[in-house]
């Protein structure tokens, strides 16, 4: 028994009382919570340092004074530093228009009561050209057709009033109209 158990350990092959056990995590703790990896650019930039301009001390965030270096350098020569202070304050320039101007869209929706309303709320119908005045109108869904036609089976219309609603439906080749209907599509 003593040779068998010592073949079972190994490279690869801990002993079993050892092993992760079926059901139990690995990581029982788990991944800690709150850890950050990335830099905290804005805690950094944020902190006020003293810089001293003209023989004066003033007090000014390191994200102000980091741009006042990078102008400075610029303006001595140094054309990298041109070129990232002319970016920066172009970025700063286009987020300050971007939050200047309020955008503020509102939208109304006035509707009178009444069975057009109504109609549309409850997906019997879809407006056509709503629009214009002169060319607005409704169209009946194909269902709420065929609803009225099959309630009204022993009552006919007639070929008149059959053209109105084979003109008001929207979709008429999808109702299965009666054979007493006369008008087609």
């Amino acid at each position: 028994m003593t040779g068998q158990a010592n073949q079972d350990v190994g490279f690869g092959r801990p002993p079993k009382a050892t092993r992760f056990q079926k059901g139990k995590s690995g990581n029982p703790r788990g991944r800690p919570r709150g850890r950050k990896r990335d830099i905290p650019y804005d805690h950094l930039l944020g902190q006020m340092v003293t810089i001293r301009e003209d023989g004066r001390e003033r007090r000014v965030t390191a994200a102000e004074a980091f741009l006042l270096q990078l102008t400075k350098k610029g303006l001595e020569g140094c054309g990298a530093s041109a070129r990232a202070s002319l970016a920066s304050i172009e970025q700063a320039r286009v987020v300050k228009e971007e939050n200047s101007i309020e955008t503020l869209v509102v939208r109304l929706n006035i509707r009178s009561f009444g069975i057009c309303c109504i109609i549309e709320d409850f997906g019997m119908a879809v407006r056509i050209n709503p629009t214009s005045k002169e060319n607005c109108r409704l169209e009946l869904k194909p269902w709420i057709v065929q609803a009225a036609v099959d309630r009204m089976s022993p009552n006919h219309l007639s070929s008149a009033d059959q053209a109105i609603v084979l003109a008001s439906t929207r979709t008429p080749e999808k109702v299965a109209w009666p054979e007493w209907w006369a008008a087609r599509v």
